[in-house]
């Protein structure tokens, strides 16, 4: 596989290493290979080159298999207009590689339960995915900008029928896998774009006999992320409902730096951990590397099409768990703190261990 890497600004270069350690380690478990090259975006790429995202990045992004992304996010552009900072430049590659359909996973961690404010049965046992529409909304939708000397603002809400449909079915796709279960999210009482959204999800519905559909309200579906997780199997929702939503399901691992994504749909796809670039804890090495060692997982499953490869991922994740290794952002007490280096070098360790064991005991 041919991989760009981008590792933004803050953590995001911490994060990146230890997934990539990971994803040689699996490599040489598998037996196939991997060519990176790396690429400038964000508050870095400003620094070095004036743009947030330049033409460079964008032709290495188009010419590979994948992208796997750090973060983007640096303090000292915030006095600029959201046009001009760093995050532009995130929401600019994932415009040029067209990729329109972002899935956000959440699971309760049997061996993080002491991590999340929620109590263990409101959320054991939670295992869903978030599909976030990613072209379109209010980041995208025009006429937007300031007016009368910065005395007012507006962003445009906008939707087509041919958005919704298309991520509509990747939703309904991913729930034949998994529980058979939609929940599409909107606010169909107040918004016209929302009314577009219920009708148009409701009758590709009718594509998947299988699979049930049912609609909330985004401030309802808010509420049942935190009161009655479980629930849940496959969320489908529109851009920005998406950002916030999956932002709150963080809860259920006890960290953002849990939580893991895949931008697809478009020509490259995009993995990303669902964090931000977290200035403060930059260059000390304690940043948690597993929403990105996540990430290289999807990237596996959904890019290279490697589902033994990305479970494998995935289990010596549960295991550096399972054996009370611990970042400082999921720390309690009887656990076991160690840096992002260690994090990534552990799960790579276990990842190579189950890997050779399973081999042995196929040839028995």
């Amino acid at each position: 596989m041919k991989i760009t890497i981008l590792p933004g600004d803050g953590v995001g270069a911490e994060v990146t290493r230890e997934a990539l350690r990971v994803l040689r380690a699996i490599g040489t478990a598998f037996k196939f290979d991997i060519e990176t090259s790396e690429g400038l975006i964000g508050g870095v790429a400003i620094r070095e080159t004036g743009s947030p995202l330049p033409d460079e990045t964008i032709a290495a992004c188009l010419g590979a298999d994948a992208v796997l992304l750090g973060a983007v996010g640096a303090p000292e552009y915030d006095h600029l207009l959201p046009g001009q900072r760093p995050e532009i430049g995130l929401l600019n590659l994932r415009k040029a590689l067209g990729g329109y359909a972002n899935l956000r996973p959440a699971k309760a961690f049997p061996a993080l339960i002491d991590s999340s404010p929620l109590r263990r049965e409101i959320f054991d046992g939670t295992d869903m995915l978030i599909v976030r529409e990613l072209l379109g909304g209010l980041y995208f939708g025009e006429p937007r900008g300031f007016e009368g000397d910065n005395q007012a603002a507006y962003n445009t809400m906008r939707y087509s029928v041919g958005e919704i449909e298309r991520v509509a079915r990747i939703a309904f796709e991913a729930a034949e896998s998994r529980g058979n279960k939609v929940t599409s999210v909107d606010k169909a009482n107040v918004l016209e774009t929302s009314r577009l959204w219920r009708e148009t999800v409701t009758r590709v519905a009718s594509e998947f006999p299988g699979v049930e559909l049912d609609h909330l309200f985004v401030d309802a579906c808010a509420m049942h992320l935190v009161t009655n997780p479980t629930r849940f199997d496959v969320i489908l929702t529109e851009n920005l409902f998406g950002d916030i939503l999956s932002d709150e399901a963080a809860v259920l691992t006890g960290s953002l730096g849990m939580l893991s994504s895949a931008t697809i749909g478009g020509e490259v796809d995009l993995y990303e951990p669902v964090h931000g670039s977290a200035p403060d804890i930059a260059g000390k090495n304690i940043a948690n590397p597993i929403g990105a060692i996540a990430s290289a997982a999807m990237l596996l499953r959904y890019t290279a099409k490697n589902e033994p490869a990305a479970l494998a991922v995935e289990n010596a994740i549960d295991l550096a768990l399972a054996n009370g290794y611990r970042t400082a952002d999921i720390s309690s007490k009887g656990t076991e703190l160690v840096t992002t280096s260690e994090m990534g070098e552990l799960i790579a360790g276990y990842l190579i261990e189950d890997v050779d064991v399973r081999r042995a005991s196929s040839t028995v």
